[in-house]
């Protein structure tokens, strides 16, 4: 993992980045050492979100015998969750430290497996087991809020945050690891373990991080007790966040109905084309992450969302499960980068005092992506097909590029 500081993080962090926070780690220790408690935090907590998603769309259309726009709104209310709590999430954290978010966020998170469990075991009828699953969406919601912004606080923290840069790539790859192994080993206890199974593993690896952060030295908020309004964070990152909320769209749309359309069509291993996905977006994580500071945000940007373009076309008028995970895979490699292009732009944008609200709101707008896509998404896939969710994906990068080519981005780089 590299050491190397990136070329734009902001004057403002970089003034701070040599002043040791109690608890951080020592000036001669690697990021590696630095960053690696978190990013497996990261990753086992994103485990618990990503499990259930392939099998929560069969449970939900298939067992519990409901539409696809209930299965896009079971799939995203977590993420509407999610937004709705995520400023005070980071507000949290910059007031009481990031450690008390995360030990806070995760056993949230690991209860929501637990109303999966009992949604797939007590004898219920479908609507209220659907309430049921409904709720433990609320909670997942509420605890991923937590503990990611307290997590990527935390890392901050611990490495300096004149490598926020670093920090935004290594959680993603993290975040995104898990979301393709999640869904695949979801989909493969499901048959034999039906969705309690499904549901105890949800519980069972937020525990696991758990124990992991307890272990962690706590590092003080960075925001003291005052409080600074929505809007006014909002408004220092909305066109990064923007752009990551409209490249998020692809991945929404494959999250809540690839494996709708993989039944339609007859296809098995839906989790493949995910999988695909996920070792698409971690490679060029690996190999690229230097080539925002390189070549600029923006420029990445564009072509990242060229990628994510062509693979939901493809997955969009896919004949073969060949061509559908081909699809999958350039959806990955170009969703890669944008997270953290934005990201850096968006919290150099903000004083050090407000990292923990700006790492919360920025966050926020693909949890709008995430919750917004699912029900809109599952109307239209009731009027027009089911392969319809990724034409959606397809036009939102569209969009995303016409906001590049006439907002300049590039001011701030």
């Amino acid at each position: 993992m590299t050491s190397r500081i990136p070329h734009s993080s902001s004057s403002s962090l970089s003034s701070v980045s040599s002043v040791r926070l109690p608890g951080a780690a020592p000036a001669s220790s690697s990021v590696f050492a630095g960053l690696a408690p978190v990013v497996l935090a990261v990753f086992l907590g994103f485990l618990s979100i990503s499990v259930p998603l392939g099998a929560l769309a069969l449970e939900v259309g298939h067992h519990l015998g409901f539409g696809a726009a209930t299965v896009g709104w079971a799939i995203g209310l977590q993420s509407l969750a999610t937004l709705l709590t995520r400023h005070q999430a980071g507000t949290l954290s910059d007031q009481r430290g990031p450690r008390f978010a995360v030990l806070l966020g995760l056993p949230l998170t690991a209860c929501a497996g637990l109303a999966y469990v009992l949604a797939s075991l007590l004898p219920l009828a479908p609507v209220a087991s659907l309430a049921l699953v409904l709720l433990g969406r609320l909670v997942a919601g509420l605890g991923e809020s937590l503990f990611l912004t307290g997590l990527m606080s935390w890392g901050i923290a611990r490495v300096g945050p004149a490598r926020t840069g670093a920090v935004m790539s290594w959680v993603g790859i993290a975040i995104y690891a898990a979301l393709g192994l999640g869904a695949p080993l979801g989909l493969a206890v499901q048959p034999s373990f039906g969705f309690a199974g499904v549901g105890a593993l949800a519980c069972l690896t937020p525990v696991v991080a758990w124990a992991i952060a307890l272990r962690l030295p706590a590092v003080p908020g960075s925001g003291g007790q005052q409080r600074v309004p929505f809007h006014r964070v909002l408004g220092l990152i909305w066109r990064p966040g923007l752009v990551l909320a409209l490249a998020t769209v692809p991945y929404a749309a494959m999250a809540a109905f690839l494996t709708l359309a993989y039944a339609a069509h007859g296809w098995p291993h839906a989790g493949t084309a995910l999988l695909g996905f996920s070792a698409a977006y971690i490679l060029v994580r690996l190999v690229g992450s230097g080539l925002p500071d390189r070549f600029g945000a923006t420029a990445v940007a564009v072509g990242s969302l060229a990628f994510e373009a062509v693979g939901q076309v493809l997955i969009w008028q896919a004949t073969s499960p060949t061509i559908a995970v081909l699809g999958a895979t350039l959806t990955g490699l170009g969703f890669s980068l944008v997270f953290p292009a934005m990201g850096v732009l968006a919290t150099r944008s903000v004083p050090p005092d407000q990292r923990g609200r700006a790492v919360g709101n920025f966050i926020a707008f693909a949890d709008i992506a995430l919750g917004v896509t699912g029900p809109v998404v599952g109307v239209a896939t009731q009027w027009f097909g089911i392969t319809t969710a990724f034409l959606v994906g397809a036009g939102a990068t569209c969009v995303a590029l016409a906001l590049l080519a006439t907002v300049r981005l590039g001011r701030s780089e």
